[in-house]
């Protein structure tokens, strides 16, 4: 296990805020765990509440290929107001028609996926918990929201809700984690597959440290997975932090950070690895203020993409001379736009063609 080693002698040197954690994570043992069924099981759909509609589960719209594209200047800064003309998409360096453009307006539907093991005595099971207490106090009400832990099993703690305290509980009621496997291919994986079933914007937040003990699948099976799916996975590393006090930086280490920033590029996110606490509440309010920034493009795939393999996509912003659109600050200085999206995509089977 890559992590196994640095956790440890990280540990020495964390034990303040494990000391912190402590008395947080004794409450939480006191309550029973949650029983809950495995995600690759979970075929139910989420139930309404109050009159609200929930998620709509379908399969992809026939023929059409949906990307969500962030545009940011290089301050990061999001910009509104653009048209469909002032988007250029190329499929495999082939140009392609955007056929429609929309803001989103939709509420934001996010899994929250918590590497929950006994690495290092559960003290980045803690941590994850604890962050992912403090995301929820950045969703609206109309957000969706449904949380799932992995360990050497995946499991759902709570479907999707609005219920903001309703998660909250489910993530109290977790007790002391079992395993120290942390089968991080295999939770994404199924988290994936359960998300594929919901039409829309659909986002994962994936707290980890990145580690992976013995997952069935592969590096190289989670990105062929990714490639197929129209989820946006965010991820934050739990144990920045740590490897920076420990003044060395593992191989194993660096190698899980690789695989997070993977998982991101590949769909259009971004992974952040903060070394203090304070950063996270700007983190978390990047998440939710790119999801509600994002515009959603769709285009028709060239005939060539449906071959069934995979097809990188570049999306640019231009303006109207056809170059690379410019804006300008408040301060009257030109800056740079861009777009992040997904790094391409694989047509489902069932809109490839026939051979």
């Amino acid at each position: 296990m890559p992590l196994r080693g640095w956790t440890m002698r990280g540990l020495s040197r964390c034990m303040v805020v494990a000391l912190m954690l402590g008395l947080w994570l004794s409450a939480v043992a006191m309550g029973e765990a949650q029983k809950a069924d495995t995600v690759a099981g979970a075929q139910q759909q989420p139930k309404e509440e109050a009159g609200q509609k929930t998620p709509a589960v379908t399969a992809q719209q026939a023929g059409v290929v949906n990307v969500n594209v962030l545009v940011t200047d290089e301050d990061g800064r999001t910009i509104p107001g653009l048209k469909k003309e002032n988007f250029r998409v190329l499929d495999n360096g082939t140009p392609v028609t955007v056929q429609s453009l929309s803001p989103t307006s939709t509420p934001i539907t996010v899994v929250m996926l918590l590497e929950y093991s006994s690495l290092a005595y559960g003290y980045y099971a803690g941590k994850a918990t604890y962050w992912a207490a403090g995301f929820l106090d950045h969703l609206e009400p109309r957000d969706w929201v449904g949380l799932v832990t992995y360990d050497l099993h995946s499991r759902v703690r709570i479907d999707f809700t609005h219920n903001r305290a309703a998660v909250l509980d489910a993530i109290g009621s977790l007790g002391i984690p079992t395993y120290s496997e942390s089968n991080l291919f295999d939770g994404l994986i199924d988290t994936v597959e359960m998300m594929d079933r919901v039409r829309g914007r659909k986002t994962i937040l994936l707290l980890t440290t990145g580690a992976n003990s013995f997952s069935a699948a592969s590096f190289d099976d989670v990105r062929r997975r990714l490639r197929s799916s129209d989820v946006t996975i965010f991820c934050v590393g739990l144990a920045e932090e740590e490897v920076v006090r420990s003044a060395r930086t593992p191989i194993g280490y660096l190698q899980s950070q690789t695989f997070l920033r993977e998982f991101s590029e590949q769909t259009g996110g971004i992974a952040w690895f903060p070394r203090f606490q304070a950063e996270l509440p700007e983190i978390f309010r990047s998440v939710v203020g790119f999801l509600r920034s994002e515009y959603t493009l769709s285009f028709t795939p060239p005939e060539a993409a449906r071959d069934g393999k995979y097809h990188k996509l570049t999306v640019q912003v231009v303006g109207s001379d056809g170059k690379p659109l410019r804006i300008t600050n408040e301060s009257g200085r030109q800056r740079k736009v861009k777009a992040i999206a997904r790094a391409g995509y694989q047509l489902p089977p069932e809109m490839r063609s026939a051979r």
